[in-house]
């Protein structure tokens, strides 16, 4: 019976030793197969080389999971603060500004380039460490934990520098302390007082918030006191910087309550010298050209109405040029007191021709009338009909006419005054009032320029005074 059941085991692995060889046969095949498959896309897409040796596992991707490991991060919800439902955390804050890029007087803001850095603690990252080192990562770690949420108050835009790679640092040391670095460049508003322009200092100052922590869970402020602000050296083209210092206060809203808010205040005093080149100095080229007019013959009426003209026109220019730079403010700028006061002397300038003008006229007319003109006179070419130049025309007053018996007159005799004869040394005064004064100069309009060459210039000297004693 043993024996049976032996030859029977004996015919079994006998019938079975020739399928396990072919099986066994075709899997070395389809392994060899494959190898040389992948061996010729290894050599299409190295060149035709081939790599054999053993592929290591990526150090890289290895030592990230070991570092989420370390910090346990998918052990918390970091989409809640630290300490949440005690006291509020504290978050330092430093910046090093960068440089102010633009500062505009139209829109009233100003760029800003700038490194922010917070400070706060969170044990959740805490991790063991035998030499106490620090562990620093890019924007990649920041995503899956709770970093502060703070936003620029009154800002119009900003963004977080991205070349080559997004510029966030973020450090964590052993003990829970984290350091988080962004360079940003922000445009904030900026209130700007135009009264004095151009010889203002502005005020600006970017503020720094959290958005949805109130005072009750984040409390925001400077690490170093005044030394948690710096700057590097900064040039600006129309400013010279004149303070930058560091304050903070509370801000408060009727839905959400109080928020701790930090302040970067700094002070700009414009540079004149520009100005004093583009609009100070050719108004007064202006206004001195325009009392040229003054030197040049009454009877020269095309040469003093052009210049006048031109004058004009050239401050009309100048006043819309500056206008056109500025905001549309509603009250008066020190700078638009300068030049339409100077266009008001341009303009009197000319009224002031254009009085000579007609009394001159006049005077002429009357001697026509009185007969004190020769008969060849021709009131249609007189210059203020054509306000050309006649050399023989003269306004000058003629001579007397003789006398006729038809023109004597019987002067009588004055009546005897009771009053003594005036004394030897006594000078007799003689009043004129203000109306005879008035048609004095009438009668002899050549007086009018006389008196212009010397009023004009020293009102104008004497509102240069006051102006910059002013505004300087």
């Amino acid at each position: 019976m043993n024996f049976a059941l032996s030859v029977l085991r004996l015919m079994c692995l006998a019938w079975l030793w020739p399928v396990a060889l072919f099986k066994g046969s075709n899997t070395q095949n389809q392994r060899r197969h494959k190898d040389v498959y992948l061996g010729e896309n290894t050599q299409h897409k190295h060149g035709g080389r081939i790599d054999f040796k053993t592929k290591k596992s990526d150090s890289t991707k290895s030592l990230l999971i070991k570092s989420e490991q370390l910090l346990r991060i998918e052990d918390h919800d970091f989409a809640m603060r630290p300490g949440f439902g005690g006291s509020a955390i504290p978050v330092g804050i430093d910046v090093q500004v960068e440089s102010i890029d633009s500062i505009s007087e139209v829109n009233m803001d100003f760029t800003m380039t700038l490194y922010l850095r917070h400070y706060w603690q969170d044990d959740r990252l805490a991790f063991p460490s035998s030499n106490n080192k620090s562990r620093t990562f890019d924007a990649r770690l920041v995503k899956k934990i709770w970093v502060p949420d703070v936003f620029f108050v009154h800002s119009k835009r900003s963004f977080i520098h991205d070349t080559t790679m997004e510029n966030i640092m973020l450090r964590v040391y052993p003990d829970g302390n984290i350091l988080y670095s962004v360079r940003i460049t922000v445009t904030a508003l900026c209130s700007m007082d135009f009264s004095r322009f151009p010889l203002d200092t502005q005020n600006c100052s970017l503020e720094l918030e959290s958005y949805a922590y109130n005072e009750n869970d984040l409390m925001l402020y400077w690490k170093n006191g005044n030394d948690s602000l710096r700057t590097d050296e900064i040039a600006l083209s129309q400013f010279f910087i004149e303070e930058f210092h560091p304050s903070f206060g509370l801000a408060f809203y009727s839905s959400t309550g109080w928020y701790n808010r930090l302040y970067i205040n700094f002070i700009l005093r414009r540079h004149i010298f520009f100005f004093m080149l583009q609009t100070y100095f050719p108004t007064m080229l202006m206004v001195m050209l325009s009392w040229v007019s003054f030197w040049i013959d009454r009877r020269a009426v095309p040469a003093r109405v052009s210049l006048g003209i031109t004058t004009v026109l050239t401050m009309s220019t100048i006043i819309t040029g500056v206008s056109a730079s500025m905001p549309q403010v509603s009250y008066v700028k020190a700078v638009d007191i300068y030049l339409w006061a100077s266009f008001l002397f341009v303009f009197l300038s000319v009224i002031e021709y254009a009085a000579v003008n007609y009394f001159t006229t006049v005077e002429e007319m009357k001697k026509l009338r009185k007969g004190k003109l020769p008969a060849s006179y021709d009131a249609t070419q007189a210059m203020a009909y054509d306000g050309c130049f006649h050399d023989d025309i003269d306004v000058s007053p003629f001579p007397e006419l003789p006398t006729t018996p038809s023109t004597t007159r019987t002067i009588p005799p004055r009546a005897s005054s009771t009053e003594p004869p005036p004394t030897e040394g006594t000078r007799l005064w003689r009043k004129r009032s203000v109306g005879k004064n008035i048609r004095f100069i009438m009668s002899n309009s050549y007086m009018i320029d006389s008196y212009s060459r010397i009023i004009f210039p020293l009102a104008y000297l004497l509102f240069n005074i006051i102006y910059w004693c002013i505004y300087s």
